[in-house]
């Protein structure tokens, strides 16, 4: 599963997990995105949306 929004092009994004120690470690933040169905040229299709743009009605479910 490609996790990235089809809508926003929302995707994983970088960065350190720093302990009390001041250690730092790579680690990646992952998009909450959801499939759903929606138009997409005037078909119904599959595709993986970001909760964020369900929320905010940037989409219409069919």
């Amino acid at each position: 599963m490609s996790r990235k929004c089809f809508v926003t092009g929302k995707k994983p994004s970088t960065g350190n997990h720093v302990s009390h120690a001041n250690n730092k470690n790579k680690r990646s933040w992952g998009v909450n995105v959801q499939k759903i169905r929606m138009l997409v040229n005037g078909k119904p299709k599959r595709v993986y949306v970001s909760a964020r743009a369900l929320k905010s009605g940037k989409i219409e479910r069919i």
